[in-house]
């Protein structure tokens, strides 16, 4: 029990994104009576695990120094080939597998890019946000794949006990990247890589495979979001996936995740990204309009990096 005791302690960071979250609410609960209903806050939960999944793989990425502006597009990519598929009968488990190998794939390319080639991950990732988006577009010929099978959408649209299907697999998706945070090789590799990378190298770590790893963790997460807005909808658009690594970057930084890289929580991540649902989902039950949204998500983004640069060197 002792060996596993601190994988779930929290860390002040996360003591204050929990308090962000409480502060929310209560905010938003005394404007609103909607608010701080069963129905409303499993519909926060429900929101939030899209931008949750994505926000894991982009915090393995963050934490490695690295970062993923093609979250967007590999998840557009990985829905309209799954889309196809499904459409013409493969089975679904089948078309699910497909969409995460895509996943993987389009994450070993950046991976390699910026581990074998020596390149910037900003201007790798930027380049692959073209190039992936381009792709799902030529392929469907910038039409929405319809008429998914009901059997498909059903598996996402269940319930365990009060809570959608997509929300206990984020949770298990968060244990799962903790563990792997804390308790294996890789994780330590990670945290390694991000915080001195040539320290790292010379204690024979393998920085290339450490690198690739995160980046197709990154992208299988991706296709996971993706699988489940697909269900959600019932269709595949080539478009999907618009800003979702503003998402993800800003639920990774309130979360407690560095930018330079050696420093993040899996826990924080989560919390992260249900402020955002919260604030999103608060902020339309107020009628405010969607582009204050995004203004809020911009601050909030510049506001923990500022936290970032003023807290680093001091925990």
């Amino acid at each position: 029990m002792k060996r596993w005791a601190g994988l779930f302690r929290f860390g002040m960071r996360d003591v204050g994104t929990l308090l962000g979250l409480v502060i929310l609410c209560v905010v938003f609960s005394s404007l609103t009576n909607v608010f701080f209903t069963e129905r409303n806050l499993v519909n926060i939960l429900q929101q939030s695990s899209i931008n949750a999944c994505i926000a894991i793989g982009m915090t393995l990425v963050i934490i490695s120094g690295g970062i993923d502006l093609s979250v967007g597009p590999v998840a557009a990519l990985s829905a309209v080939l799954a889309g196809t598929l499904l459409v013409n009968g493969i089975p679904i488990p089948l078309a699910i597998l497909a969409a995460l190998a895509i996943g993987a794939a389009c994450g070993a390319i950046n991976g390699g890019l910026i581990a074998l080639a020596g390149l910037q991950p900003f201007i790798v990732t930027l380049g692959t946000l073209s190039l992936f988006r381009s792709l799902a577009l030529i392929y469907t010929g910038g039409n929405v794949v319809l008429s998914l099978p009901s059997a498909f959408r059903e598996i996402f649209s269940a319930q365990i006990w009060i809570f959608p299907v997509p929300v206990v697999i984020v949770a298990v998706l968060g244990i799962a990247a903790a563990v792997l945070l804390a308790k294996t090789p890789i994780g330590e590799y990670i945290l390694a890589v991000g915080g001195n990378e040539e320290a790292a190298r010379i204690s024979g770590v393998p920085i290339a495979r450490t690198k690739i790893t995160a980046y197709m963790i990154s992208g299988v997460l991706a296709s996971l979001g993706a699988v489940i807005v697909m269900a959600r909808l019932g269709a595949a658009d080539p478009t999907l996936g618009n800003l979702w690594e503003l998402e993800a970057i800003a639920a990774s930084a309130i979360g407690g995740a560095s930018l330079m890289g050696g420093k993040g929580s899996i826990a924080g991540t989560i919390l992260g990204a249900i402020v955002l649902g919260a604030m999103r989902n608060g902020l339309t039950l107020l009628n405010v309009q969607a582009f204050y949204q995004l203004l809020a998500t911009g601050i909030i983004i510049i506001l923990a990096m500022l936290v970032d640069r003023l807290t680093r060197g001091k925990e």
